[in-house]
Order: C-alpha cells, then sequence, then structure tokens
C-alpha cells in the first residue's frame, strides 16, 4: 500500500479514485446498502483505516464500522496496512481518502508518531480524525480518542497475577509489542504497576517483542525459556501473543505450572481463558469503538459538531479462577461479549 505511480495530469483524479479501491474492500458496500438512507446521508463518506486487515480484533471493528455505517445510511471506505507497523501503508491511505471526499477519519495508528503529519494535513482539509484504541503521540494530534483504559488494561491482569501468585516469587516474562508503540507500553507499564513492581525490578527476567503475533510469540516465550527456565508468569500483549507462549509452555511440559495473563477478549481467547490456557485476559469491546466512532462522523456531517477528548470504550477482567479482592467476571459473561 506504501507503493506510488507516477501518472499523467489528466489521470491524477481517477487515480485517487482507483487507489482508494485497491486499499479497500468496501469502498460503496455499507453507504449503498442502506436503501433508506435520508437524503444527503449517502453522501456521507467515512473512512475507516486499521492496522492490519488480518488480526481479529481489527476484522470485527471493521464489522462494527460497517454495520453502523448501514444503520446511518453512510458510505464507509475501509483500508489496512500490510503488517503490524506500516506506517506509509496507512499515510497513503490517508492520503486516497481525503481525495475521494471522505467527512472523517477513523483510524488505529500503527506508528503513533510518524503518522501525525498526514492527519493534520487531512484535518487541515476539513476532515475529522477519530483515533480509535490506540492514541497518537500527542493525542491531540486527532480531534478525538475511543480507546480502551489500556492502563487499566494492563493493571487489572497485573493485579490478578498477583494475586493468583499467593505469595509465591515471580520470575516474570513480558511478551511486549514493539518499541515506543503506545498501546503497548500504556499495557506494560500498567501490568507492571498492578503486579506491584517498577521497570527493571529483578522479578522480570525477560521482555521480548512479538508484534502482536502469535507464531513470533512463542519464539519470544522459547527464547526466554533459554535465558530463564523457572519462569512462573507470562505477561503478554495480546491474546495470539498469549497462545504462542502457551505452545512453547507446553512443547516443555510447563503449560500446566505457569500463570498466563493477556489482553483482548477475543473469542478465541476467552475461550482459552475458558480451556485453562489462558488464566485471565482484559476483555476490550472493538465494534464499539468504530460504532461510535462512525456516529461521531455522521454528526459532524450532519451538524459540525466535532467530538473530541477521550471516551473510554470499556473493560473487563475476565477469568474462571476468580481471585479475592480482584473485580471480574466469568468466561461464560466473556464469550456472550466477546468479538472474533
Amino acid at each position: 500500500m506504501s507503493r506510488t505511480t507516477r501518472l499523467s495530469s489528466s489521470h491524477l483524479r481517477a487515480a485517487a479514485v482507483a487507489g482508494v479501491a485497491a486499499l479497500t474492500l468496501t469502498a460503496c458496500g455499507s453507504g449503498s446498502g442502506s436503501g433508506s438512507s435520508s437524503a444527503g446521508s449517502g453522501d456521507v463518506k467515512v473512512g475507516l483505516i486499521t492496522k492490519t486487515d488480518t488480526n481479529p480484533f481489527f476484522v470485527k471493528m471493521k464489522e462494527g464500522a460497517e454495520k453502523a455505517a448501514k444503520a446511518e445510511g453512510v458510505k464507509l471506505m475501509t483500508a489496512a496496512g500490510k503488517f503490524d507497523g506500516d506506517n506509509a501503508g496507512q499515510v497513503t491511505a490517508i492520503e486516497n481518502m481525503v481525495a475521494s471526499g471522505v467527512k472523517g477519519i477513523l483510524i488505529t495508528p500503527s506508528d503513533s508518531k510518524a503518522i501525525v503529519p498526514a492527519i493534520e494535513k487531512a484535518k487541515a482539509k476539513g476532515v475529522l480524525v477519530i483515533a480509535l484504541d490506540t492514541p497518537t503521540e500527542p493525542q491531540s494530534a486527532v480531534d478525538a480518542l475511543f480507546a480502551t483504559d489500556n492502563v487499566k488494561a494492563g493493571e487489572l491482569i497485573g493485579e490478578y497475577a498477583k494475586a493468583a501468585m499467593k505469595g509465591k516469587a515471580a520470575k516474570i516474562a513480558t511478551l511486549d509489542l514493539a518499541p515506543g508503540v503506545s498501546v503497548g507500553v500504556q499495557r506494560h507499564n500498567g501490568f507492571l504497576k498492578g503486579f506491584g513492581v517498577k521497570e527493571g525490578d529483578p522479578s522480570v527476567v525477560c521482555s521480548q517483542d512479538t508484534g502482536g503475533d502469535q507464531a513470533k510469540g512463542q519464539t519470544a516465550m522459547e527464547n526466554c525459556l533459554q535465558k530463564e527456565p523457572d519462569i512462573n508468569v507470562v505477561y503478554t500483549i495480546n491474546e495470539p501473543a498469549a497462545l504462542g507462549a502457551y505452545t512453547a509452555l507446553k512443547a516443555k511440559g510447563r503449560e500446566k505450572d505457569v500463570l498466563i495473563v493477556s489482553v483482548d477478549g477475543g473469542c478465541t481467547g476467552t475461550q482459552a481463558v475458558k480451556d485453562g490456557k489462558i488464566a485471565a485476559t482484559s476483555q476490550q469491546y472493538p465494534l464499539k469503538m468504530a460504532a461510535e466512532g462512525v456516529k461521531a462522523v455522521v454528526t459532524y456531517a450532519k451538524d459540525g459538531k466535532k467530538a473530541s477528548g477521550y471516551t473510554d470504550t470499556g473493560v473487563t477482567l475476565i477469568t474462571d479462577k476468580a481471585q479475592d479482592g480482584v473485580t471480574s467476571k466469568d468466561t461464560a459473561y466473556g464469550l456472550e461479549n466477546c468479538w472474533g
């Protein structure tokens, strides 16, 4: 998606439209599919740009946006990075969506800092820009943020892990996202806070980046076990990384005596909690983020009122092994409210 093609000036307009079509699966679907839209509402275009189109979290976010766009009678255009971290692809998507006349863009930034100049250019053209899930740096670069409180999400599983250890000395592995990505930093820091330790504490015996990927999570766990075989607590950035860690632990016969905690609350991850592979997860709600984002763009299109500030879309600790003093709900609740 970061590739550009040189075109003659007579073809620039067509290229912009074609570029968006190449980046999207639903450029015309959601809005045009609503035959009952009121006069003018069908002309409103909303853009959604996610980090990838393969992670179940972002797949479900897209579904939430599609449903909301259909209900509101507006057109939804979607794009995604080729991989988590594909800033160039997201920049291209913003440029193409602005050229196509979107009224607002919802984005989960792959690079919270590098995306800012493209966002500023979009805003200068009168486009409302709302970050979903992941804040920009600075957060004020966008008009509004609809997201999980990621510090709280990490803190909940940190508190849970501390309580579940029952005073036993912890040897912690943190399977993180990537350097400098705000959502990963916030969850990591929240976990440490909840567990009651600071960065650099000797109880944290291994830290590895996973990119939120299951295969990389498995490799990271294998590396940590090689470094410190007696690890007994594993924090993971998300459930794919957690399942990768579980695979590595199972290969060593350690899956039953290591506590894995995570963040996401997808249906696969929540089922893994029910199955005992993950001890607890902080469930977040991507459909709500997307739906509220679409509604905010529609409001802006109708009366010029811009969404602003931060909206917490909620987080719930899911586990079937509740701990005293830690508020949680069981997997029955989690499976009723999961995504993916």
